[in-house]
Order: structure tokens, then sequence, then C-alpha cells
């Protein structure tokens, strides 16, 4: 009977353990958070969230070595460490997103700044943490036990964070609960420590600050979003929503609505026209007798609406990962007007999963095929640039069909352009590349592919503003300065394409 009650946990470890759960937990998420803030302010995922990852490791490294030198009244130094992980951290993505409004250049010391900071003080608490418990635990529990909680907080929001934080409360608001949870974990301690603390009520009052700043910053989380998009954007703001995959602002101005994905223009009411009559016209208008096609991308339903100028199409089948996206521009009445309720069409299926993996699974071809993707500012999106994805695109296509593909500028991103017109021809397939000016973008990129050669159109639907007959064969001419120059294949195993587009893009805006 002794052996049982000195065996079982005392109500003091099981609180430590707890916050021990809860720090891991916290700490994950501020780091998630910055590696997050980062591929979307600075592209490439892989990258950004490699050297996040990266230095919030070092940073721990760091901490940990540094609570060598804490030596005496650890539950105090651990509840003023739990203070500044939740001020610090808790407010990390609200800073980040300031910052990047009003002083872009900054971002990116500031940035890497925070997750030191963060990486240092998440470093100290856990060694801080099993030298108290070390008091009443042997070491072999005291090991197992705060690496089995540590090791729980993490998976919980590794799941967490994409699925349900970020889509639910946004980066802001995740990183600000988060920070609160760690302001209670110090709370907790004061009390579980109360007796041996000397200045107590200094502690407490510590830690309601603390809680009360976060918890203001919690409630006022909107308007520091609104704050910062409303610089970032310069026009009104009207839809603002965080999904798993991507952060979707559409503004209103004088030139009409336009559309953001993580801070990138997707299209401007203004001239959406043009980019969307030259994708679509110059393959569908050939073809003659299109009756299946497939939208891969394009969830704002313009490409769709274009493809419906077609009364012989039967079926189009929409392949769009982000529900949210077909959900706002189906359901809001301004952007439903401008692609003409056009995902609301008896004709349309849509269909919300990978374009790879939709690929992949399919057994249907398809007359042409619109391949409407963002550019590929990241790994995640250049796989779908690929020549493993072309390959799949080549095998679901019907012999007679055409594919077009949006493919960046070939002014600015000359490199870029050709690599993929070189990709599309590494599997088998003929190309007819061409541009087409859309001021909102300037000079801007398409590429056909068939398995026989393309031929201008003879006509075209009624009611184009854009593109006439006349007016189609000059896109396929290339000025001396936009010519086609040698490029790699862009394969899963390189992804040449990202750093390639990376480093011309890079040229203009930096």
């Amino acid at each position: 009977m002794a052996d049982a009650r000195a065996a079982a946990p005392r109500p003091l470890e099981v609180a430590l353990l707890a916050s021990v759960f809860v720090v891991a937990a916290c700490g994950l998420v501020y780091e998630l958070a910055a590696g997050a803030l980062a591929s979307y302010v600075l592209g490439d995922s892989v990258l950004q969230f490699s050297t996040i990852i990266g230095t919030y490791l070092f940073a721990m490294g760091v901490g940990s070595w540094l609570s060598r030198f804490f030596e005496r009244q650890l539950p105090a130094h651990f509840l003023r460490i739990e203070l500044l992980v939740a001020l610090v951290g808790g407010g990390l993505p609200a800073l980040l997103f300031l910052v990047h409004a009003w002083q872009p250049g900054a971002f990116r010391v500031l940035l890497y700044g925070l997750v030191l900071v963060v990486g240092t003080l998440v470093g100290l608490e856990i060694p801080l943490v099993m030298r108290i418990l070390k008091r009443n635990v042997g070491l072999r529990e005291l090991v197992s036990q705060v690496l089995t909680f540590d090791y729980l907080g993490a998976l919980a929001v590794s799941i967490a964070f994409p699925l349900l934080l970020v889509p639910q409360l946004g980066l802001i608001r995740t990183g600000l609960l988060f920070g609160l949870m760690n302001a209670l974990v110090a709370l907790w301690a004061v009390w579980l420590f109360r007796h041996e603390l000397r200045l107590l009520a200094a502690h407490v009052l510590a830690c309601l600050l603390t809680l009360g700043a976060l918890g203001a910053a919690f409630a006022g989380s909107q308007q520091i979003t609104s704050l910062a998009e409303d610089h970032f954007y310069q026009d009104k703001i009207v839809v603002a929503e965080s999904s798993p995959w991507q952060r979707i602002v559409v503004t209103q101005g004088r030139s009409g609505l336009r559309l953001f994905l993580n801070g990138n223009l997707q299209f401007a009411q203004s001239d959406e026209y043009r980019y969307h009559e030259a994708l679509v016209h110059p393959a569908m208008a050939a073809h003659g007798g299109a009756r299946k096609v497939a939208v891969l991308g394009g969830g704002d339903g313009l490409a769709v609406r274009e493809l419906l100028r077609y009364p012989q199409v039967e079926s189009i089948t929409l392949v769009e990962l982000d529900p949210n996206m077909t959900r706002l521009f189906s359901t809001d009445d301004r952007l439903v007007r401008i692609n003409g309720g056009s995902l609301r069409s008896p004709k349309l299926k849509i269909v919300h999963t990978d374009a790879f993996q939709w690929l992949q699974q399919v057994q249907e071809t398809f007359d042409v095929i619109v391949v409407d993707f963002p550019d590929p500012t990241n790994f995640s999106i250049g796989k779908l640039y690929t020549n493993a994805f072309y390959a799949l695109l080549e095998q679901r296509l019907a012999a007679s069909g055409y594919a077009v593909i949006q493919t960046t500028s070939p002014l600015v991103a000359r490199q870029s352009f050709w690599t993929v017109v070189t990709t599309l021809e590494s599997v088998g397939l003929q190309t007819a590349p061409y541009h087409a000016n859309v001021p909102s973008f300037g000079e801007w990129g398409f590429v056909l592919a068939s398995r026989r050669p393309w031929h201008a159109p003879a006509a075209l639907p009624q009611g184009l503003r854009f593109l006439s007959v006349n007016g189609v064969p000059p896109l396929f001419d290339f000025p001396r300065d936009m010519a086609r120059v040698p490029a790699e294949v862009n394969r899963l195993s390189n992804q040449v394409l990202v750093t390639t587009y990376e480093r011309e893009w890079g040229k203009v805006t930096n």
C-alpha cells in the first residue's frame, strides 16, 4: 500500500505535466504561425518553413543551454518566462501583419528576430519544469513523463492548426489565444508555488496585466487585421477569409473588385475579361466542337463563364482545391455578378480536391482542359507545373483535344515562361505559346498544348470585349524581348521553375 501511494502522482506533478502539454502546444503554434506568415509574404513555403523551423530549433537549443544558469527560485523564473512567451509569441502574428503592411522592408528581420526570442524562451521552459519536478520524481519517470506530454501537445496542435485554428480563428487570433494559454499557465504556477514566491503580489499583478493585454488584443483582433490589410491593399476590403490553404481577400476600389490570394493579385474587375477571353477562346474556338471540358483551378468561375458561351458544351468539371473559393463566388452577389452566375450552371460539376490527385484518379478524357493555377510561387504550386503533372494531363486529353495553361509573364519572367513550354514538350505535346496584354499584370503568357497543330479559329462567340478573329493570330507572335530562350524541364525532383520564377520576379519587386 505504501509503494502504491508513493507511485501515485501528486497534484503538483499532474499540474506541471499538464503545463508541459500546454507549453508544447503554444510553442508549436508560434512556430507554425511564423512559418505560415513567412510563406504568405516571402513565398516558397518549403524554404520558409525549413528556415523558420531550423532557426526555432537552434534558439531552443540556446535556451536549453542558458537554463543551466538558473539555479535558484526556479518557479519564479518559470512563470516569468511563461509571461514573456505569452506576450512575444502571442503577439507575433499581429506584429508581423502590421509590420508587413507599414514597413515591409523590416518584415524579414523582425520575423527571424521574434522566432529567435520565442525559441530561446521555449527552450528555457522545459528544462526548468524538469528541474522543478526532479525534486519529487525519479529521473527515469521524469524524462519519460515530460517528453510524453511535450510530444502530445505538439501532436494536438499540428492537427488542429491547419484544420481548425487557422480556418476558424485566423493567424492573429490563434496566436493571441495561445498567448492567453501561456499566461494562464503562469497564473497557475503562481497558485501552485504561492508558498515559495517572494513577491507574490507582483507576480499576480504581472499575470493579470498580461492576461488583460492579450485579452484586449484578442477582442480587437479584427480591428488589428483590418488596420494591417486596409493599409496593405489600399482599397476597401469587402471580403477577408482564411482557409486551410490560403488567405482570400477581395477589395473594392475605383476600378471595381480585385481578388488577392495570399497577398498576390489574381484578377481586377476592370480588365479580367482580357485575361479570361485570352485563356479560354483560342483553344475552345479552334476545337470547334468541345463537349466535355475540365477547368483546373479557376475557383472564381470566370473561366467557366467564358466556356458557357459555347452552347455545344455539355459538361464542365471544375477542380478547385479550396471550397471557400467556390462558395464565395457562388453566393456573394458582388462576385456572382462578375462571373455571371457560372458556378450555379447545371452543366457544371465542382470537385474540391488537389488537381494532381484528381488527374491520377479520374478515368475520363476531355476535349479541352483549362489550367488556371496561381503562379509557381512555392513548391506546392510548382508541382502543378512539372513534367509529372503534364504527363497526367496528356493522358486525360482527348485525341483531338487542347489544353491551355496560364503561364506567367513572358516579359518579366521570360525564362520561367519558356520553362513551362519546354516541360510540356518533354511529355510529347505540341505547343503554341501566346501572350496578351492585361493592364493589371502587363504582358501575360499562355500555352496551348495538344497532339495536333493549332490553327487560328475562323469564328468566335458573340459578345467578347477583347478578342476578335483577326486579333487572335498576333497573340502568337513574340517580339524579340520575349522570344524563346533555352530552358530546363521542370521536374518534381528539382522544381527548377520555382527558383527561376522567384529570381525573375524578385528583380522587379526588390
